[in-house]
């Protein structure tokens, strides 16, 4: 029994990291979030960019996390543009080889 479930866990690994290979999101720190209100502001504003497939902002951790479409690029300047058009900063952001939903799990746990 123990063996089926170490071999059903190794299996599901490898699934993640193949549904993850290839995914192409970008993690940001922004400053200036002080409720829901901004929070949904800036969901609103990425999920309309056409690269864009997801989109995550957790308001206490200060993040913003947006996952662009399968061949869909969309450079870090214009991301941290279109942050600051809507009213905030960001102190950091990266491209990361993790989806919206991995994202979201690590700050929802907390």
């Amino acid at each position: 029994m123990k063996k089926l479930v170490i071999a059903a866990a190794l299996a599901a690994s490898a699934l993640a990291a193949q549904a993850a290979e290839g995914v192409q999101t970008i993690r940001a720190e922004v400053n200036g979030m002080v409720c829901a209100f901004c929070a949904q502001g800036i969901e609103m504003k990425m999920t309309k960019q056409a690269a864009t497939q997801a989109v995550f902002v957790d308001l206490k951790n200060k993040v913003v996390a947006v996952q662009l479409k399968p061949g869909q690029t969309m450079a870090l300047d214009k991301f941290k543009a279109d942050i600051k058009d809507a009213g905030y900063d960001v102190v950091k952001a990266e491209y990361v080889p993790q989806t919206v939903a991995a994202i979201k799990a690590q700050y929802v746990k907390k």
